[in-house]
């Protein structure tokens, strides 16, 4: 296990379902179609045809894309959920039908046999693994010839001022308080970078923009910050000097309505196996 890995597994059973508690209740939209959230973008590519697939679904957290899939009863289909985190394993158990089989791995060495997974996907999640190039790896052995690929990854961490009050506040007090850490791959932060990630082994892939507005107070989106990686990780006295000075910039992001108008920026990400 890398530091990164071992931050995170410590993370994930203090803040078990952080994701799908950020992510599930707030609807998501493309330029063309909208969405219940994010989540429902990934489980709209698995159709409901009667044809047999098996879905992996990497880095699954507290399962609440296999439970979307799983609810829709899909004929002849097998689930399959993949996380390094036990604790989020738990969470997932808990919540999904015994006939959804759950895998304590890591992305980077899968058990599953090599060409009998119909379709990987992933959400908020293969952006940070380590060791990129395996990963992407690993997801080509898995796919038979043509299976699909698709993730929603991190494109713009808030959207609007929000962000830039974010970093203008927070980018000091990181710099005078946070050790390095670094997750993921530089890579997987543009498209250029991904394109050279999937390289030859994938065709076919394209990229669409994928919105979550969200409007909400200064108080709750604080209380958010604090499930997020960089911000846990600061010293208490840091945290508590950030969580001062947002508040107070945050104010000034209110609008009319009484709300901070802001959102995630995601991207979809999808390909074929060549």
């Amino acid at each position: 296990m890398s530091p990164t890995e071992d931050y995170l597994l410590d993370f994930h059973q203090r803040f078990t379902g952080a994701t799908s508690a950020a992510f599930a209740h707030l609807p998501a939209q493309s330029k063309s179609v909208e969405y219940a959230s994010s989540y429902h973008v990934l489980a709209s590519l698995v159709d409901d045809s009667s044809a047999a697939r098996v879905v992996v679904d990497l880095g699954c957290g507290d399962g609440y894309l296999l439970k979307l899939l799983a609810d829709r009863d899909l004929r002849s289909s097998r689930l399959i959920g993949v996380d390094m985190s036990q604790h989020e394993l738990d969470a997932a158990r808990k919540r999904l039908p015994d006939n959804v089989s759950l895998l304590r791995e890591r992305a980077q060495s899968l058990s599953i046999k090599t060409g009998t997974i119909d379709i990987v996907l992933s959400h908020m999640a293969i952006m940070l693994m380590g060791d990129a190039d395996q990963v992407v790896a690993e997801v080509r052995r898995i796919l038979r010839p043509g299976g699909v690929f698709a993730a929603i990854v991190g494109r713009e961490f808030l959207l609007g001022e929000a962000m830039n009050t974010l970093m203008e506040v927070f980018r000091p007090i990181a710099r005078d308080n946070l050790a390095p850490l670094a997750f993921g791959d530089r890579r997987t932060h543009d498209e250029a970078g991904w394109r050279e990630l999937f390289g030859s082994a994938f065709n076919a892939l394209t990229f669409e923009d994928v919105d979550v507005p969200w409007q909400t107070t200064p108080d709750a989106l604080w209380h958010s910050l604090l499930e997020t990686y960089d911000i846990d990780r600061l010293p208490d006295e840091a945290r508590d000097e950030l969580r001062t000075r947002l508040l107070a910039e945050f104010v000034r992001l209110v609008q009319a309505d009484g709300a901070i108008h802001t959102g995630f920026g995601l991207r979809l990400i999808r390909a074929h196996a060549g």
